[in-house]
């Protein structure tokens, strides 16, 4: 999508250890405009009828899901990273290891907001190693549901995340692919 791929390169920062800050548009102040057509076109990549639930993870994935949803006319269910006093009843959960936070996270969606009757369709906004994916995965898989795929806002090309997924069948779809990220330089390349 190349105004994504406008905007990174406009405003995004390459850190050293493969990190690409996009906190001024994507996961902290978010751009709904950007947001919005990022959303049409997840819709155009994923024309599917018979998604009925967006899912995503807690926090940075959960404004570009709930955008998304609206072209899908289907509700956003995001997996909490904690345990809390709100969450009752019966739950679906799993381990996921983050690229960011660099720990481990039980990660939780309660089973009456998941079941066999869905087709999901799971959005974030990165995909480095595939552990946060990969943990929704065993979720939906845990309630039996179907997995429509996966949509992506930016993809680490040059990491193992994307190519793991895709061998195992599932089918993701990425806006923005970066192929190489330099922080001296502070230059990004797109596939």
């Amino acid at each position: 999508m190349q105004l994504l791929e406008e905007r990174i390169r406009r405003d995004g920062i390459v850190k050293p250890g493969n990190v690409l800050k996009v906190d001024s548009f994507l996961n902290h102040q978010m751009d709904v405009e950007l947001f919005q057509e990022m959303g049409k076109e997840f819709r155009k990549l994923f024309p599917s009828e018979k998604i009925n639930k967006i899912l995503t993870i807690e926090a940075s994935g959960i404004g570009i899901a709930c955008i998304t949803a609206q072209f899908f006319n289907a509700p956003v269910v995001f997996a909490k990273k904690s345990q809390s006093i709100n969450l009752d009843g019966e739950q679906y959960t799993t381990k996921i290891e983050s690229f960011t936070h660099k720990r481990v996270y039980d990660v939780i969606v309660a089973k009456k907001f998941l079941g066999k009757d869905d087709h999901v369709l799971i959005i974030d906004d990165f995909l480095a190693n595939g552990c946060a994916v990969a943990g929704l995965i065993d979720l939906v898989s845990s309630a039996g549901a179907v997995i429509e795929g996966v949509g992506i806002a930016i993809e680490k090309g040059f990491q193992e995340g994307g190519k793991l997924l895709r061998r195992k069948g599932i089918r993701v779809e990425s806006l923005a692919i970066v192929e190489s990220m330099d922080a001296e330089t502070g230059e990004i390349t797109f596939r």
